[in-house]
């Protein structure tokens, strides 16, 4: 271990060692996550969620039929590929496409991922499409969830339309066994209907069909993805302190209980793109019961007076990089810990298996199941109550209501507990697409963190549901919830249904903050009638002054 590690960190990897933690996990003992006298029940759900040791050692079986498809595809002309998915369905494809993929090539597929409900980016990319070379991956484990569904009601119809009964040959379907995704795609006459091992997670599914499906249309190597997948399983077998996953599972818990539970990643600039992955396997995984491990992905780096006693750090290296070289050792230097790990680009397998068994690995030593997500159905729940009272009263149901401040509107929730010490603040962002915002984004994250030193998390609505959402109602008690949304200029209607996606996604909004509410948990919702203003200026004026006081 790193040498600013506490002897607890040391204390946590042994235990693993000793306790027989990762040939216990391979061999499928699921006991290492339930409770004492847990009941035999809860004790086969866990074990009937294991199915990503599997997918970690059976890339290779699926090489040949994964190739000869996309060479299928390709010879169809399909160069336009678009992922319909949600969590862990579509953020294994991002890492695939912005890390493994290379140089811009004409010739090679095109993807864009939609896990998004927003009017803006849906119309661009309708605006945008071309029929006869358009693929579409629906990718849902349940094969019900009301993004992907609501997506795939959508451009089914624009399909249609364009090419008419040939529209099933641009939409393939990934799923489980049974679901309603896998009856609509052979009624519908989809490409192919995929299906998943159903005892695969979503957050697990990197190496499944999930992520090996883009990943193959994308031209990944997937015979290097195969070997360095099953290369690094090996290496996480061993019950030994050598071994990765230990290693990195073993000093996130240690940290995270002695307080250090805000886990920030900084990477090379190549593997940036990993970071929303992690974030949502790791926040999602081990933040319930009040207890929890919070990602830090795509903070601006600071210096080490910048960052409080709640910091533990990991680096990902791709090969020499001075500049984070010299920004590791100031950090060490401070007394923060850090753990420096090194990461191929084109072993990104790897990566996955590492991240994974060091998550299995921190949730056991943490007492957490990591394979649960027990209060995620709770905004999913608001989420339809609002819909039910859209549809009944004509309006979404705001409680409490909105008021005038700053030129804005807004309204917040104040928690009955005492304020803890530390913390951190996440800003749940429900403006409309604009990748000329994201500067300002990085910009208020580094003010607030500067005035209050507190860790600043962004993340897009409904899109971080379904990663950090279970970790802000179930993690600790400690965030504060920037909530900030905006009037849509445009109206789409989802077919079949009578609303818009501009009502679905102000369900998904409102339905978080009652979800928030409902936790207890401090909350400020901040919403804009124009998004084309300055909203990032104002925000930062109101946010400041709701922390203060």
């Amino acid at each position: 271990m790193t040498k600013n590690h506490p002897p607890a960190a040391a204390d946590a990897l042994s235990t693993l060692v000793a306790s027989r933690f990762a040939s216990r996990l391979w061999q499928r003992d699921a006991t290492l996550f339930a409770p004492p006298g847990a009941a035999s029940a809860d004790v086969r759900d866990i074990a009937g969620r294991l199915g990503w040791l599997d997918a970690a050692t059976g890339v290779q079986a699926h090489v040949a039929d994964l190739e000869a498809f996309a060479r299928e595809v390709a010879a169809d002309g399909c160069r336009d590929v678009y992922l319909l998915g949600m969590g862990g369905s579509s953020l294994c494809a991002e890492v695939f496409r912005d890390v493994t993929a290379g140089p811009p090539d004409p010739d090679r597929v095109r993807l864009e991922v939609l896990d998004t409900t927003d009017e803006r980016r849906i119309g661009e990319i309708t605006r945008a499409l071309r029929p006869e070379e358009s693929l579409f991956l629906v990718a849902s484990k349940s094969g019900g969830t009301i993004e992907v569904a609501s997506l795939e009601q959508h451009f089914w119809a624009e399909m249609s339309r364009a090419r008419g009964g040939d529209a099933g040959a641009h939409f393939v379907a990934i799923t489980d066994p049974g679901t309603a995704l896998a009856a609509l795609g052979a009624r519908r006459g989809y490409r192919r209907v995929i299906l998943n091992p159903p005892d695969i997670g979503g957050r697990y599914s990197a190496l499944s069909r999930f992520g090996l499906v883009p990943a193959a249309l994308l031209g990944t190597a997937l015979d290097g993805l195969a070997a360095s997948a099953a290369s690094m399983a090996d290496r996480c077998r061993t019950d030994a302190a050598t071994n990765p996953g230990l290693e990195l599972g073993a000093f996130m818990a240690s940290h995270a209980r002695a307080g250090r539970d805000k886990l920030t990643l900084v990477m090379s600039p190549r593997l940036e793109a990993l970071g929303p992955w992690i974030e949502q396997l790791v926040a999602e995984s081990t933040g319930k019961h009040g207890l929890g491990v919070l990602p830090i992905v795509g903070e601006p780096r600071g210096e080490a007076d910048d960052y409080g006693p709640d910091r533990a750090f990991v680096t990902v290296h791709a090969g020499e990089d001075a500049s984070l070289a010299s920004w590791e050792r100031r950090i060490r230097d401070a007394g923060h810990p850090v753990l420096s790990l090194e990461a191929d680009p084109g072993a990104l397998g790897g990566e996955f298996v590492r991240w994974e068994v060091a998550t299995a690995a921190a949730g056991a030593g943490m007492g957490v199941n990591p394979f649960d997500q027990p209060d995620v159905e709770l905004a999913k729940g608001r989420t339809r109550d609002q819909l039910d009272h859209f549809l009944a009263k004509g309006e979404l149901r705001t409680d409490p209501e909105l008021r005038t401040n700053h030129g804005c509107r807004v309204r917040s929730h104040t928690s009955a507990a005492p304020r803890p010490a530390g913390g951190y603040v996440a800003i749940l962002d429900y403006l409309p697409f604009d990748a000329g915002r994201d500067d300002a984004i990085v910009e208020l994250r580094r003010a607030v963190r500067e005035r209050t030193g507190l860790a600043v998390t962004h993340g897009a609505g409904p899109r971080y549901l379904h990663s950090t959402g279970q970790y802000h109602k179930g993690g600790p008690p400690g965030g504060r919830f920037l909530l900030v949304t905006s009037d849509d200029t445009t109206i789409t209607m989802v077919p079949e249904t009578a609303y818009s996606f501009s009502v679905l996604r102000h369900a998904q909004a409102w339905g978080d903050f009652e979800a928030l509410q409902a936790k207890d948990r401090n909350v400020l919702h901040v919403h804009f009638a124009d998004a084309t203003e300055d909203v990032i200026g104002v925000l930062q004026d109101v946010v400041l002054e709701w922390l203060a006081s």
